[in-house]
């Protein structure tokens, strides 16, 4: 099934496929990145998770091979990975450096309990996984920073990626005008359904938002992607300049790894952006 659209282009090799944003492969010569697909490939790590148990060491092996196949096809070092152990809070940290010089920095200690990170160095491969919730890759063109975010429906209470965007100025001095948001593969209104409790804080953070939350007989679905976007507007990044994949994960779990379309037995996919 090939899922490309107006927005993204669908990759498929021999051993990984992958999505690329048509806007972000206009800088081509700045930055790589993809979202990757298939469920024959996992980028879910150990360290610090609750799943560790459920990892033997064969899979940990798989997996790192699969960051080493995914890297090969972008031209990226496997040693510039930085990945994060996600926590649906937050938390957003700048990487100046890698912590290991020779191999990739995966979940270290620093970057416990991250949900996004973002630099303007070279050579250091952000990344952030996913199985239904948003992954949000950022590029400013003038500045030349690049971010990663992931915005679950936790993290999307919490103001995630507004968070993100303020940081992006603060360090950066980033004009908000020139961010380029690239928004993955997730969970859309069609299959978000919750119960009145997540309805209830969405709707004391989020007042405004009646058409994105509508209740379907006993429960409520949200469109958490709509209120990441406007989010992102009202920090002002301009609407051509925030791409949206389109492609939601539980409707095609057949592809994707989707938390909800495979009843909880998933894998991760991942995004991934460097600086060249």
């Amino acid at each position: 099934m090939d899922l490309s659209n107006e927005n993204v282009i669908h990759v498929k090799k021999e051993n990984i496929e992958y999505l690329q944003f048509r806007r972000l492969l206009e800088y081509n010569d700045d930055i790589s990145h993809a979202f990757t697909l298939g469920i024959n490939n996992d980028f879910r790590m150990p360290l610090y998770s609750k799943q560790t148990h459920l990892l033997s060491e064969k899979q940990i092996e798989e997996n790192k091979n699969s960051y080493r196949i995914l890297c090969k096809n972008l031209g990226i070092e496997y040693k510039d990975i930085v990945k994060t152990c996600q926590v649906h809070k937050d938390t957003i940290k700048n990487v100046e450096r890698k912590i290991n010089l020779d191999k990739p920095d995966f979940l270290e200690k620093c970057y416990a309990e991250t949900d996004g990170l973002m630099t303007n160095k070279r050579h250091i491969a952000i990344c952030a996984t996913n199985a239904d919730c948003i992954v949000l890759m950022l590029y400013d063109k003038n500045k030349r920073v690049i971010a990663n975010i992931h915005s679950g429906w936790r993290g999307t209470i919490q103001k995630i990626a507004a968070k993100g965007i303020d940081k992006m100025q603060e360090l950066y001095n980033c004009n908000p005008k020139d961010i380029i948001c690239c928004i993955s593969p997730s969970i859309r209104k069609c299959h978000f359904e919750v119960g009145e409790d997540v309805k209830n804080m969405y709707e004391s953070v989020f007042p405004k938002y009646k058409k994105e939350i509508e209740q379907i007989q006993e429960k409520w679905h949200i469109d958490t992607v709509k209120i990441n976007i406007d989010m992102l507007r009202e920090k002002g990044l301009q609407a051509e300049n925030i791409i949206d994949s389109k492609i939601c994960t539980v409707c095609n779990s057949n592809s994707i790894h989707s938390y909800r379309g495979a009843h909880k037995q998933n894998g991760l996919e991942i995004g991934i952006i460097e600086l060249k």
